[in-house]
């Protein structure tokens, strides 16, 4: 069987080599938006492809002819759409689930073939690595027990994609709040966390919530 992990974070890109103890199996890892396409994946030949993290619109040729399966971090129906831990934590969400489901049109709204906890609470790039091991061993289940996807159960919730204005903390006066923006935004690619004085902008990386309910984080002052 040949199976595709389809991801262009840093944080997932071990999970080919992790898998490749199965020797039963072959894995490969496509990171570059130029390298998935119709064209390249009728050379592979998946069985399955796998998505942990992917920004991109996926066409409907590649998902109509090969089981494309992506992870979304909600417990779906609820949290359809972008930025889901952004949202999650917004709404003073710190417990989730990862969904493993289908790749259909419509954005989320795939048959299931499983569900794990997650834990959303560090910066948002160890909740990515802490992810990367939920999916991982999602991944093995989903293969090694041949799953089969079942349609979503409950009221559907959709959240909005944030835009990096919605980074903006001038607005907060909550310390906990202000703590959540910090580290919910500080992982690779995502605008950081961040203050505007006139034409100065100070950026914010590292937070740590105090007992005494203060913040201590990295700051980057610059002109935008």
């Amino acid at each position: 069987m040949k199976y595709v992990i389809l991801s262009e974070k840093e944080w997932n890109k071990n999970l080919s080599d992790r898998l490749v103890h199965d020797n039963k199996n072959s894995w490969l890892n496509i990171r570059g938006k130029e390298d998935f396409n119709i064209e390249s994946l009728e050379d592979i030949k998946p069985d399955k492809i796998f998505i942990p993290h992917w920004s991109y619109i996926i066409p409907n040729q590649i998902f109509e002819k090969y089981e494309c399966i992506v992870f979304h971090m909600t417990d779906l129906p609820f949290g359809r759409g972008g930025s889901p831990l952004q949202n999650l934590i917004e709404r003073g969400i710190y417990k989730t689930k990862i969904s493993a489901l289908r790749v259909i049109e419509k954005l989320d709204a795939g048959d299931i073939y499983l569900k794990k906890d997650l834990e959303l609470y560090g910066s948002a790039e160890e909740i990515f690595l802490r992810a990367n091991d939920v999916i991982f061993e999602m991944i093995n289940e989903i293969v090694g027990k041949d799953l089969k996807p079942y349609p979503q159960k409950g009221k559907s919730v959709t959240f909005k994609r944030r835009k990096k204005e919605h980074s903006s903390i001038n607005e907060l006066n909550d310390i906990v709040k202000i703590y959540d923006y910090i580290r919910m935004l500080d992982a690779e690619g995502y605008p950081k966390a961040y203050l505007d004085f006139n034409d100065i902008r100070i950026e914010f990386s590292r937070a740590q919530l105090k007992a005494n309910k203060s913040v201590i984080a990295d700051v980057r002052i610059f002109k935008k």
